[in-house]
């Protein structure tokens, strides 16, 4: 009698570099699975909790300023630097993978209301109040030790006096000039001890100036009496003007659609315009109840990172009109400055009570090497999410947030004087004439005038 015996090779049947696992064979036939369906939402559901339990978007706050914190400056040729400016004068670089400081730039006699650093990342350009710009040399060889011997301070490179205080400034993103914002717009050269041109559109005091990250010679400005103004560095007179009802504290390019750009505004909102159509904002971005202090996008353009006076971080979509996620701890103060890290992974925002404090971007995300298994886990709770994101029990945990008592109260008082201003808007236009009053959407209704 012959006796035949099954044989399989190890090797066949275990998966690659891992010999404890054993292969699994599916039949993916969807006649095999009649509750595929209510098993991925079961799925979605609980990788949407999970999501809620492992949140811990805070990593650590970076202590070492003595008064408010003003102003940052990231390091475009260094992903862990971060420069930081106070009310006090003092300039810092901080190391943000062992948050400590790294070198120190003193020399400001004022508030430091203006940092920025060179495309290369050698040079950092800071002013202030006390109506000086000053270049600093930050040589990369600091950057890179870890010890503790280059905790030192340095010495300016150049320092430029101007007749009046600065507010802001930023540099070129391929070139060597730089902008400054104060009584009127500067450019600058490396070399040169006096401004190569100026321009000045009204009497007011301009506040923020940035650069378009693909024109190099487009920059738009925010000034005090509620405008937005674009200049072309190639023509001696500013290209369009545009003056809101409230007042633009920063403004913030998309790095991704450069003809795109968001400004953070005195009335709680941030607004999204295209540089060639100013007639009306794009979007408009609301949450905060207070005025929004400053606007950083992240490197890949997809979303956008806001700090306000009411004390907290908030985190859009770059087309989303709610936030998508809101930080806060009980020890920050106001938020005055904000910026993504170079790599998109992480928040800095700097506040009153002289602390930076370091975010996740997003705030379950699991920190350290993942192994592959891990991340396609990941990927796959994410795919599930994205899936049943419109059902209303996978909707509502994903949009739930724990707010302060504070902030809650007055966002709650916000939506009711909205309702009432919409339902008395809506009788005055019942109780009238067909035509005779015209409603404007809002994203139009912020915009008093524009001008050539």
């Amino acid at each position: 009698m012959k006796v035949k015996v099954i044989s399989r090779s190890d090797d066949d049947f275990t998966r690659e570099r891992s010999q404890d696992l054993q292969r699994v064979f599916r039949n993916f036939d969807p006649n095999l699975r009649p509750q595929e369906k209510a098993i991925e939402y079961a799925r979605a559901l609980n990788a949407a909790k999970l999501d809620k339990i492992f949140a811990r978007p805070f990593i650590g706050a970076m202590d070492g300023h003595i008064d408010a914190v003003s102003c940052m400056a990231k390091n475009p040729n260094y992903l862990k630097g971060i420069f930081s400016g106070s009310m006090d004068g003092d300039i810092r670089l901080w190391d943000i993978a062992s948050r400590r400081t790294v070198r120190q730039f003193p020399g400001h006699q004022g508030a430091v209301r203006g940092l920025t650093a060179s495309t290369d990342g050698r040079i950092l350009v800071s002013c202030g109040t006390d109506c000086t710009v000053r270049l600093w040399n930050v040589p990369i060889a600091t950057i890179v030790e870890s010890d503790d011997s280059s905790n030192h301070a340095a010495e300016p490179l150049a320092v430029y006096t101007g007749k009046n205080a600065f507010w802001g400034v930023d540099h070129q993103w391929d070139g060597e000039l730089f902008a400054t914002a104060g009584a009127q717009v500067d450019i600058w050269n490396h070399n040169r001890s006096q401004p190569i041109n100026s321009f000045e559109w009204g009497t007011d005091t301009v506040i923020s100036v940035r650069f378009n990250p693909g024109e190099p010679n487009l920059l738009a400005t925010s000034a005090s009496d509620r405008s937005i103004t674009l200049y072309d560095l190639r023509v001696s007179s500013p290209a369009r003007k545009l003056i809101m009802r409230t007042k633009t504290n920063s403004i913030a390019w998309n790095p991704m659609e450069p003809m795109n750009f968001t400004v953070a505004n005195e009335d709680c909102n941030c607004y999204s315009y295209d540089a060639r159509k100013f007639e009306e904002a794009k979007c408009v971005h609301k949450d905060h109840v207070s005025a929004v202090m400053d606007i950083d996008f992240s490197p890949t353009g997809r979303e956008f990172a806001t700090g306000s006076y009411d004390r907290t971080v908030r985190i859009f979509q770059y087309n989303g009109g709610h936030s998508r996620e809101i930080y806060h701890t009980k020890r920050m103060q106001r938020v005055f400055c904000v910026k993504f890290s170079c790599d998109a992974s992480y928040i800095i925002s700097g506040s009153d009570d002289t602390n930076l404090r370091l975010w996740k971007a997003k705030a379950s995300e699991q920190l350290g090497v993942l192994l592959p298994r891990e991340r396609k886990r990941h990927e796959y709770n994410e795919a599930l999410k994205n899936r049943y994101k419109h059902l209303p029990e996978v909707k509502r945990i994903v949009r739930h947030r724990h707010l302060p008592k504070p902030i809650y109260k007055a966002a709650a008082l916000r939506r009711t004087v909205t309702e009432a201003e919409r339902r008395k808007e809506e009788r005055r236009k019942a109780h009238s004439a067909p035509g005779s009053v015209v409603t404007e959407p809002l994203r139009k209704r912020r915009i008093i005038k524009e001008e050539e």
